[in-house]
């Protein structure tokens, strides 16, 4: 397999927990370096970064006196690390807050983190191993008028980057524990949670009727009985049709999502069953732009994140604009003593998760006929992922742990099996490289749109009638159609003949594919791992 880069070092240095007490107040903060140098390795052809180290840095000051708190974050991106999003570049301060809490109420003006219910319809959350910060800001209040009662409202803008997005982000939530409001001792405890977003964002397209407040609903309830554990929460969100060129294309269809979830646990013991389904639940801070930065709800995965590399190759990714997934645990440990569990006992691990497309297709509305697939599909659906494992620890003695795993995965591979069944063969035209291993093509949907793009620009230049902005100078696809539309047709007619015409290919439908790892396949794998001296991993 090929790898981009080789790394050849990683420095990573932090220094957390500093502080200092004042009369005035204290001071906190933490730095974190990060730097990483690579070389080139021609065994496996990785490729070295142009420059000989990469460097992300962070900087967090906070100050705290009374009821008052404040603080900003400095970042660094001199260049960011490899596999970064190269949006991230340069130096800034882009996060800063300060808050006051009295009597129950908290205001926040600046930066912050919010998150509703499980975030089906909003969440801002920093996690920066996978690069992503999409803070959010602006202005929270949130309050407690009575015990037991959680009240929040914000306003503000999300983080892209060091920038912030177009879109307006308005949002309210409302949170009763009946237990702590009654001041209740029932076995039973329950809470019960609603929430609202709205997203204003003008219109960009003034072709297609775009609505500029977008609006979403969610309601939640979590019940608690001794080892049980309930929680279940219904989203709706309104039309959103975004990041299209052609009214064809447009999906006016609402969208919706569920999830449940229950679990029960006790000493040495646990279980637990989880279902979730999407339709057309892809929510962004700004609708014009692609990419995860610009996400700001989020679908929880169903499936195992696995330690081991092997396993973790190919993760579900969860598709939002159409799933239907369930996921099943059990957690049991063999007591000490026994046959089975041996001295030290042993740990037993099983999961099965399942995720696929919605029976009927994703819901899509481009007229007035109301589209809606079956709640719950199960049955003579698309697979996109399958995964059954069983992993079983043991401790043999105070230095040696074995670790046995054996899994079935399965993908959506349905376009290869498809592919081979025809006899087509595939060339992966990006990768071709010339005898100076320079990549000779590179495309992509954007790729087309500018290529159209540039041929009015050509013609333009050619003909003499209008003169175009070169793609590359515009700043975004809206300056693109902007220039547009100062184009001047007459009545020509633009005609294509080949020279030596060949047969007109006849279009085979191929099955569709949900994933980018349309690769992946049933494997089954099984390892054995061995830790000595409680700091030494082999992998056998």
């Amino acid at each position: 397999m090929k790898k981009i880069v080789s790394l050849l070092m990683v420095f990573g240095v932090s220094f957390l927990g500093f502080s200092q007490e004042v009369n005035t107040g204290e001071i906190h903060g933490d730095f974190d370096l990060n730097l990483q140098s690579y070389q080139e390795d021609e065994l496996i052809e990785a490729e070295a970064a142009d420059e000989l180290i990469l460097n992300n840095a962070y900087l967090n000051l906070n100050y705290i006196k009374g009821n008052f708190a404040t603080g900003l974050r400095y970042e660094s991106y001199l260049n960011a690390l490899a596999d970064y999003d190269p949006e991230f570049k340069g130096n800034g301060i882009p996060y800063r807050y300060a808050t006051y809490s009295i009597d129950g109420l908290e205001v926040t003006a600046g930066n912050y983190y919010e998150q509703l219910g499980s975030g089906l319809i909003f969440r801002s959350y920093e996690e920066k191993g996978l690069g992503i910060d999409n803070a959010m800001d602006g202005v929270r209040l949130k309050y407690s008028p009575a015990q037991g009662t959680y009240l929040k409202t914000f306003i503000g803008k999300s983080r892209t980057h060091f920038a912030y997005s177009d879109g307006i982000f308005r949002g309210a939530d409302g949170e009763i524990n009946i237990n702590e409001l009654l001041s209740s001792e029932n076995k039973i405890k329950t809470i019960l949670g609603g929430s609202f977003i709205s997203r204003y964002q003008e219109r960009s397209n003034l072709i297609f009727k775009i609505p500029q407040n977008v609006s979403a609903y969610a309601g939640r309830l979590n019940l608690m009985y001794g080892g049980w554990n309930y929680y279940g929460e219904y989203a709706y969100k309104i039309n959103d049709p975004a990041n299209v060129l052609s009214a064809s294309k447009m999906n006016y269809a609402s969208g919706n999502a569920f999830t449940q979830n229950i679990t029960f646990s006790k000493r040495g013991f646990g279980v637990s069953a989880e279902i979730h389904r999407t339709d057309n639940m892809t929510f962004k801070s700004d609708r014009d732009k692609d990419g995860k930065a610009y996400l700001i709800n989020y679908i929880p995965t169903l499936s195992k994140p696995h330690a081991y590399s092997l396993l973790a190759l190919y993760p579900c990714a969860t598709q939002a604009d159409g799933e239907f997934g369930m996921q099943f645990d059990v957690f049991y440990k063999m007591k000490k003593g026994t046959l089975l569990g041996g001295k030290y006992g042993t740990k037993l691990a099983f999961n099965y998760s399942r995720i696929n497309g919605l029976n009927g297709g994703n819901s899509f509305l481009n007229d007035n006929t109301e589209h809606s697939p079956m709640l719950i599909s199960i049955k003579n659906e698309e697979l996109y992922f399958q995964d059954i494992n069983l992993e079983i620890n043991k401790k043999i003695n105070k230095k040696v742990n074995a670790n046995f795993v054996i899994a079935n995965q399965t993908y959506n591979r349905d376009l290869l099996v498809r592919m081979i069944e025809m006899n087509i063969r595939m060339v992966d035209y990006e990768v071709l490289k010339d005898l100076e291993g320079s990549r000779l093509l590179g495309f992509g949907r954007y790729a087309g749109i500018i290529g159209a793009y540039n041929a009015f620009l050509t013609y333009g230049l050619k003909s003499g009638n209008y003169i175009l902005k070169a793609a590359h100078q515009c700043w975004d696809r809206l300056e693109m159609e902007n220039e547009l539309g100062n184009v001047l047709l007459s009545n020509e007619r633009i005609v294509v003949i080949n020279e030596y015409p060949a047969p007109k290919p006849s279009p085979i439908a191929i099955a569709k594919n949900k994933y980018t790892n349309s690769s992946g396949s049933s494997i089954i794998i099984v390892s054995v791992i061995v830790q000595l001296f409680e700091s030494i991993t082999v992998m056998i």
